[in-house]
């Protein structure tokens, strides 16, 4: 369960902190219309809308970005590409699992400058120092372009996104698209936890004419892994609890079979079947509830030293690089394994104890003989 949940925590932050955040700000009906037409729902007054979204609890920083598509070129060649603009000294709250492989990062002192995806640089063999042309449309229809230097080559969680993304700050952006507005706002919580409190602070606070998605919501690669994860792993622990329930029915099974001697000794020296049984019953009840409370230290000691070497992960689909899994055990973990072994216990118990309870007394005193 705490390598499950480990899984689901990975692929959360690594969601979050490639670029998404854990709240975006449109303006209503950018996302149903926005592929189609990305310059009719756009967001005018953005800084005062920043101003009153920094206020509310839990914010740690929210930015701004203007969404194109276009092509570019090295002079030699060039392919398709869809970027940002971006503010660079507020896009390192979201950015931390965007890692640079080659140059920089941009900084806020940067205009005409450009990242790349990794699968971009290398299809147009370009790299830190060298120049590309950025070619758009501009909301009238008409065609524009700007000359950036590249100041870094960025590799995230993704390799199809890799392969076609660039990113530019966000006053360049403005200008190659001859606008003042923008698509969307990134909104960075101290916490992904808090996100649905956020959305509804910020549903009080900001016009009706927005609309405002949780990560969650635009993260569908997210939420149709882990759907086929928990069904997946369902099985799997459902398998491995059938097999430790088996094994502590055996063990009880045995145990009170090699005692029908004592048990026929006790019921000679006149306790009734039924306190035998019931006596039997609660023993195992008892030992189930010790084991579970002795197993739950174990296990979060045997985590924390599992999670503090690391177990070495092969790349995720869509991924190229691997990453080191730990183990988080939660409180629903620890509350069903402790269930499982008091519950399977007692069960088990019953069967063994009602046949031996039901033996004649002078065939259960004949397991005392040699």
């Amino acid at each position: 369960g705490g390598f499950i949940e480990d899984i689901f925590v990975q692929l959360q932050e690594s969601t979050v902190n490639s670029g998404l955040g854990q709240v975006q700000v449109f303006q209503l009906g950018h996302t149903e219309y926005g592929r189609r037409d990305p310059y009719a729902h756009m967001i005018d007054d953005a800084e005062r809308l920043i101003e009153s979204i920094r206020t509310l609890p839990e914010v740690v920083e929210v930015m701004s970005r203007l969404n194109f598509a276009g092509t570019l070129s090295n002079g030699r060649a060039d392919i398709p590409v869809f970027g940002d603009g971006v503010s660079p000294e507020r896009e390192i709250a979201v950015g931390g699992f965007v890692q640079v492989v080659d140059g920089r990062r941009l900084e806020g002192g940067d205009l005409f400058a450009i990242e790349l995806g990794q699968g971009v640089a290398s299809a147009l063999q370009v790299g830190p120092g060298d120049y590309v042309t950025l070619l758009t449309s501009i909301p009238g229809g008409a065609l524009n372009s700007l000359e950036f230097e590249v100041k870094g080559v960025f590799r995230s969680h993704s390799i199809e996104y890799d392969a076609r993304a660039v990113r530019i700050p966000l006053p360049a952006a403005k200008e190659l698209l001859d606008t003042a507005a923008i698509h969307s706002l990134v909104v960075a919580l101290s916490d992904a936890r808090h996100t649905d409190a956020a959305i509804r602070a910020m549903r009080a606070a900001l016009p009706a004419s927005l609309e405002i998605k949780a990560w969650y919501e635009l993260a569908d690669f997210y939420q149709k892994t882990v759907d086929l994860y928990q069904r997946q792993f369902a099985v799997l622990q459902l398998v491995i609890l059938v097999m430790v329930a088996l094994g502590v029915a055996n063990t009880i099974n045995i145990s009170i079979f090699e005692r029908t001697g004592e048990l026929g000794t006790l019921m000679a020296l006149g306790n009734r079947r039924g306190e035998v049984f019931r006596l039997l019953v609660l023993e195992n009840a008892l030992l189930g509830l010790l084991g579970g409370l002795l197993a739950i230290p174990v296990a979060l000691l045997l985590a924390a030293g599992v999670s503090a070497i690391g177990i070495p992960m092969p790349p995720p689909p869509n991924m190229d690089v691997g990453y080191l899994a730990t183990l988080r055990p939660t409180s629903q973990h620890l509350t069903l394994a402790f269930a499982v072994a008091v519950v399977a216990s007692t069960l088990a118990a019953v069967l063994p104890a009602r046949r031996v309870s039901r033996l004649p007394i002078a065939e259960a005193l004949r397991h005392n003989m040699p």
